[in-house]
């Protein structure tokens, strides 16, 4: 499981990630919104621990941003703003779940541990988003109730934007989740099967399905 911890003060980022580390969890960390915004550019993390306090932005505001564009991977506030107006507000933008500190790092644990749980039990088997329908036990995909031929590749390749639609997803991640490995981003490959993909969905759609974000990667519209 990845966990990207987004804290401003190195020495609490550096036990944070040192524990869970110890916990085979596998631990980035970002210490701006920026950092933050490049992190999840970069890589796919299953569950992210977000201070409010940065340096160039409020947390909050991040939180916002994301949700706006589509990214539902689950948060875990940690803050030292600890009155019931933040907690409430941080929940309604769309945090998780909310720890105030001082904390105690058996219960940040625990807290993890129930989002990751939680996330793994809601994930669908099926996915319908503008008319496509994936199902992913029986590993087949309709248009608008017509059934669409697509390999095993641009099978998983749907998959991943069907699970993040209105989020543009950088290339390096899309080839990491594709192939298992992250994939020069110079080779054509992607845009092969991104071609192939959009033959097959949009040849009878008034409106694409996909955006080319030029140097990024992708996005579902």
């Amino acid at each position: 499981m990845k966990i990207l911890i987004v804290e401003d003060q190195p020495r609490l980022a550096q036990l944070l990630k040192q524990g869970l580390a110890e916990r085979a969890y596998t631990v980035s960390c970002a210490d701006s919104c920026r950092a933050a915004r490049d992190a999840l550019c970069d890589a796919a993390y299953d569950l992210i621990i977000l201070d409010l306090g940065l340096p160039d932005g409020d947390g909050l505001d991040l939180l916002r941003e994301w949700r706006r564009n589509g990214f539902k991977e689950p948060v875990l506030i940690l803050s030292a703003r600890d009155s019931v107006q933040d907690r409430v507000r941080g929940l309604d933008l769309g945090a998780d779940d909310y720890l105030p500190k001082p904390f105690s790092f058996e219960e940040l644990l625990a807290r993890v541990r129930s989002q990751l749980r939680r996330q793994s039990e809601v994930k669908d088997t099926v996915i319908e988003y503008r008319g496509i329908r994936l199902d992913l036990l029986n590993q087949t995909a309709h248009l608008h109730g017509q059934p669409v031929d697509l390999t095993r590749r641009e099978f998983a390749l749907l998959e991943i934007f069907m699970q993040n639609p209105g989020r543009i997803l950088a290339r390096t991640l899309i080839s990491e989740k594709i192939w298992a490995s992250n994939y020069d981003v110079d080779t054509n490959l992607l845009d092969v099967y991104m071609s192939r993909l959009r033959a097959k969905l949009e040849k009878s759609q008034d409106k694409a399905f996909f955006k080319t974000v030029r140097g990024v990667g992708y996005q579902l519209l």
